[in-house]
């Protein structure tokens, strides 16, 4: 099941609605915003900390839509990845502790016993069961998809090109936790990876709404753009949890399908 872990981790981000809310009350105005560029990208994910946003994401091979919701310990993300014939679906919702996820695998498993449950029904997750899987715990490493603070730590380069908007080239490997760069595209990249083109857009609060990682052609990655946006600071919808008669509690094949 190694292949459902790793599309989990494609690459992707797809354009959605970047605008945003009135700021909340204690939001920083314009005159704020750091004049150094990169203090500006850095200070831009002080936001995405609080975990309160909806956010987008989308490149080639996945497009999805999230939120996260910190005030009531919840978060949503809904995906649709596809590559070389593999296509998939999920829908992973949690509430701590609760968890909850729904998965279509099109007809990859066709006539696999308790695979056609899979994406009829939410598969609630035993969080002890669960407890250090990555892919199953949203929460876990903070509130941000892209780990843009981390990345904006890494920036080699940068300038900016416009009122709100940034350039530059960011050193992915200062990333640990992102759907823009995982384990083996890193890996891939090589030394590629440490000078790696992006652009950055930020609100009039100077928060980030748009993040757009250029990645570039090699071996068997290919030339793409990574498209991350952030929307809705300080006034998301906490995530929902299933109605009952949606919902199975979860088989092994759940738990092994995400590690």
């Amino acid at each position: 099941m190694g292949v459902i872990a790793a599309a989990l981790l494609v690459p992707g981000v797809a354009a959605c609605n970047s605008g945003t809310t009135d700021s909340p009350t204690g939001s920083s105005s314009a005159s704020d915003v750091p004049a150094d560029p990169k203090e500006a990208l850095v200070a831009s994910t002080k936001g995405l900390a609080e975990g309160n946003f909806t956010f987008t994401i989308a490149a080639d091979s996945m497009n999805g839509t999230g939120v996260f919701h910190k005030p009531s310990n919840s978060a949503q993300m809904a995906m649709k990845v596809s590559a070389e014939g593999f296509a998939m679906e999920f829908d992973l919702i949690q509430i701590q502790p609760d968890t909850w996820v729904k998965v279509d695998l099109g007809d990859l498993f066709a006539g696999i016993p308790g695979m056609e449950a899979f994406k009829d029904k939410y598969q609630h997750l035993d969080a002890t069961k669960a407890a250090g899987n990555k892919n199953l715990d949203l929460l876990k490493d903070g509130t941000d998809p892209a780990d843009a603070a981390a990345m904006f730590k890494g920036v080699t380069d940068v300038q900016k090109t416009g009122e709100g908007a940034y350039s530059g080239k960011v050193d992915l490997t200062a990333v640990k936790e992102s759907v823009a760069a995982d384990e083996d595209m890193l890996k891939t990249l090589g030394d590629q990876a440490k000078e790696i083109p992006f652009t950055a857009k930020l609100d009039a609060e100077g928060r980030l709404t748009e993040l757009v990682i250029s990645v570039p052609a090699v071996g068997e990655v290919k030339a793409q753009e990574i498209k991350v946006t952030y929307a809705d600071y300080g006034a998301a919808t906490p995530a929902q949890k299933p109605s009952a008669d949606q919902v199975i509690e979860a088989n092994e094949q759940i738990y092994e399908m995400f590690k």
